[in-house]
């Protein structure tokens, strides 16, 4: 089987184009200047009398946690509005921020230190200064929803393509985003979409842009998994290039930062002069006051790499290359991803991304990824009833073998089970759920709108049996984790299959619901009935 990224994937020109145009990263793109400044304010002989209380060193009721993260950590834990590093103008921070602008193509760029999820949020306040009607994907992150709340906003959904199969929501084409704008009852000031998804679908986001911006509205895109894209002629082109007025990018998740760092992008675009005062403001909302110097070193430093490391993203791919041939060539599992490009709304994919199909085990993917992590130490991003999605960290390039190993073992030990049973193994095999759990039903349709989100949030509410809770109007947004796409929003009406499924994940072996009354999805909460 040929999978698509071979055919994006040409030979490495002697030069790249950084997401930002410039063909070689400038001499300022080799250096991290916050986190240098951060360094050289470490090394000094510093007595502290202020926060962190810790003070810098392993003293006293410290020695714990210098014993643990080691003395160094401690002393790079500097706090905000520090001589030297952050404090005044043009300052080491204003240059890392403007050399991250440079390297990723934006017209303004902000660190975030609480996740792409202060991103979401940020980007719904800020439209909340400018209106109050958006379009959004539907299969929107809840951070998003959050904003949504918070912000007050009307939102009318424009829904992705979905593989029911295997349970993954895609992209969503510009016909259907026109037709969602063309659908909400007032003029639409921002729409929203989600690209890369979580399974490595790309969206038209050029074509996307135009439609928006023929609507006089502002495109603001969730590119949470694409921080790496535009990096290397073989991967995607970022967003920001590509018309995007708002950008969200998780470093943290392909790209080497720490966990928690991420960046929100203002693109060049027409909407640009309208957008920054607005997010300014939406960033002083929503960024803690003391900001972790960690966490915008990390930032830094991962910007620095994505523009020094070509050696290592070219070996990276070509190992890319080698791991998607052996799980192609297996005989028994295979690369959804090659089916991908079959979708309308898809028009490339995301290499580092492996969602690979294991219902030759006979188990389904939340077993088999219970199973890895417990007995194999062997961690991959998420499940679902077909399918576990592993990622490779760009630059990287891990040994393959071992998970193919282990899901080798998983599936003989399940034919050796059924045999001895007498059973066929060939029919289990299609049908993962049999005898391991619960089997999780197909993505549910949302229900009907009744209210908007933030008035069911704030509104009279209380708690009622599952049974009960059909056709009732959800206060909470409910979203099974991973991926974190809510299946409910406040506002909407719960329907019996979105209970049946929520459930279903409630009891799978690594399943998860976010926002939920009871681990068990036994009770919803609910708006009043109005007597």
């Amino acid at each position: 089987m040929t999978v698509h990224q071979d055919s994006h994937m040409p030979s490495t020109p002697d030069s790249f184009a950084s997401p930002g145009g410039s063909q070689t990263p400038s001499e300022a793109q080799s250096r991290a200047p916050y986190a240098e400044a951060l360094a050289r304010s470490a090394n000094r002989d510093s007595l502290f009398l202020s926060t962190p209380g810790h003070g810098g060193n392993g003293q006293g009721i410290s020695a714990g946690q210098a014993e643990y993260f080691g003395e160094h950590t401690l002393s790079l834990d500097i706090p905000p509005l520090f001589d030297g590093i952050d404090l005044g103008v043009d300052t080491p921070k204003d240059e890392a921020l403007d050399l991250a602008a440079e390297a990723w193509g934006a017209r303004r760029t902000w660190f975030l230190t609480n996740g792409s999820s202060q991103g979401n949020r940020m980007a719904a306040l800020a439209i909340g200064t400018l209106g109050r009607n958006v379009v959004v994907q539907r299969s929107a992150h809840s951070s998003f929803i959050d904003g949504i709340v918070l912000a007050g906003l009307n939102p009318n959904f424009v829904y992705p393509s979905v593989d029911d199969v295997n349970g993954i929501a895609h992209g969503v084409t510009p016909d259907s985003l026109r037709a969602a704008i063309a659908a909400h009852p007032e003029p639409v000031t921002a729409v929203y979409l989600v690209t890369p998804s979580y399974f490595g679908a790309v969206a038209d986001v050029r074509a996307l842009a135009e439609v928006a911006h023929e609507s006089g509205a502002f495109l603001i895109v969730d590119a949470a998994w694409g921080a790496h894209f535009g990096f290397h002629p073989d991967l995607p082109a970022s967003p920001v290039t590509l018309g995007a007025d708002i950008v969200i990018m998780s470093t943290h998740k392909l790209a080497g930062s720490f966990t928690q760092s991420a960046l929100l992008h203002l693109g060049d675009t027409e909407f640009a002069e309208a957008l920054e005062p607005a997010l300014a403001r939406a960033f002083m909302m929503t960024a803690s006051t003391s900001e972790n110097a960690h966490l915008m070193a990390s930032i830094d430093i991962a910007r620095r790499e994505l523009m020094s490391s070509r050696e290592a993203i070219t070996d990276s791919l070509s190992n890319i290359r080698h791991v998607r041939a052996q799980i192609e060539g297996s005989g028994h599992y295979r690369l959804l991803s090659a089916d991908f490009l079959g979708h309308s709304d898809v028009v490339d994919i995301d290499p580092f991304r492996l969602p690979i199909d294991i219902t030759a085990t006979g188990l389904t993917g939340h077993t088999v990824r219970k199973r890895l992590t417990e007995e194999f130490a062997i961690f991959v991003e998420m499940a679902t009833a077909t399918t576990i999605v592993a990622l490779i960290g760009l630059g990287k390039s891990p040994d393959i073998a071992r998970l193919l190993e282990a899901l080798e073992t998983m599936r003989r030990e399940t034919t050796e089970n059924l045999v001895s049973d007498g059973q066929d193994p060939a029919s289990s095999a299609q049908d993962p759920a049999s005898g391991e759990e619960p089997e999780i039903p197909p993505l549910p349709t949302a229900g009907a709108l009744a209210m908007l989100p933030r008035e069911a949030f704030f509104a009279d509410s209380e708690v009622v049996p599952a049974a009960e809770a059909v056709g009732r109007i959800s206060v909470s947004s409910l979203a099974a984790y991973p991926p974190g796409i809510p299946n409910v929003l406040p506002g909407e009406e719960i329907t019996a299959e979105t209970i049946d499924f929520l459930q279903a994940v409630a009891a799978s072996p690594s399943g998860h619901v976010r926002g939920s009354v009871d681990p068990e999805l036994g009770h919803f909460r609910v708006t009043k009935k109005v007597r």
